[in-house]
């Protein structure tokens, strides 16, 4: 037996050979199917830099975008019963939220913080489609009342970023219950004055469309998202007739006066910033990090006229 083939030269080829390249470092876009490098797609906010398709983005990852210096701070919210209705169908209702908290890292379908955006304070909420499908439950309803009355508290604006499948079904009429009760949350802000912006993501649909996702005082939506109450299959069924080509999309919407504005993902941070300046009266974002001028120090800077006459 010669120890060198058998032993060495194996152990050497093990060391130097080729290994296989990662599966997640490499994104296909569902769109134009193009293969998209994923720090690339993570620099871009999760938009194809090829054909611009907006897909999934994570809350966190959004306030990391949307606040000065990636900073912000989570406001606490009070957690529901875990199972009012003692709800199971192929599993039971505590075990799907438990797969979701894994799956996610998120306790539920809503988080809320507070930070700044162009060194204007602001609450912001974010909904997760990939928990449970963003469906609102108490818990969401918990999350936005409390980022409401935190926004009261701190006179702050409030943005929030919808995301949805609709009501959640194993809560039943107590998830019904949640679109009143945010109602009433968006009325808190509406008479403290306070601007009370939406964000709307695909998708939105259901309950939450016909609850705080449309009670903005500002409807912003991302490109091409689902913004719908029914879904399209149903109300041609209801009807009776064909929907226009690109129905409940938000270009449609905003053709049709239900939006405001239809912004790219990766201008919303200034967008945003403008807007929330403008509702507070504030003048226009200082860039940079050097402070405005005063007006005594603006006074003294000369024009060129008067050091040519100099």
């Amino acid at each position: 037996m010669n120890w060198i083939t058998n032993y060495v030269r194996p152990r050497i080829n093990s060391i130097f050979s080729r290994r296989e390249t990662p599966d997640n470092l490499w994104t296909k876009c569902t769109e134009c199917g193009t293969m998209l490098f994923h720090r690339e797609l993570s620099d871009n906010l999760n938009v194809c830099t090829d054909c611009g398709h907006h897909m999934a983005i994570t809350p966190r990852a959004r306030m990391e975008a949307l606040f000065d210096g990636g900073i912000f701070t989570e406001v606490e919210t009070p957690e529901a019963i875990a199972d009012p209705l003692q709800f199971k169908d192929q599993k039971k209702y505590p075990e799907r939220v438990k797969i979701a908290q894994k799956k996610t890292g998120e306790k539920d379908a809503m988080l809320v913080v507070e930070g700044d955006i162009g060194r204007t304070s602001i609450v912001a909420a974010a909904q997760d489609f990939s928990f449970m499908g963003g469906s609102m439950g108490m818990n969401v309803g918990n999350a936005i009342v409390a980022g409401a009355q935190r926004a009261v508290e701190l006179k702050r604006p409030f943005v929030l970023f919808s995301a949805a499948g609709g009501a959640r079904m194993q809560e039943g009429i107590l998830a019904l219950m949640q679109m009143p009760r945010t109602t009433v949350a968006v009325q808190m802000l509406r008479e403290a004055g306070l601007p009370y912006i939406v964000v709307l993501t695909h998708p939105t649909t259901g309950g939450v469309t016909a609850s705080y996702a449309m009670l903005g005082d500002i409807q912003i939506a991302e490109p091409n998202a689902l913004i719908a109450f029914a879904g399209t299959r149903v109300i041609e069924q209801t009807i009776g007739e064909k929907l226009p080509e690109g129905f409940q999309r938000a270009e449609y919407l905003l053709d049709h006066g239900m939006l405001d504005r239809v912004t790219k993902r990766t201008e919303m941070r200034a967008e945003l910033i403008t807007i929330v300046r403008m509702l507070l009266g504030l003048p226009p974002e200082v860039m940079g990090d050097l402070p405005a001028p005063t007006e005594a120090e603006t006074e003294k800077v000369e024009t060129p006229d008067e050091t040519a006459k100099k």
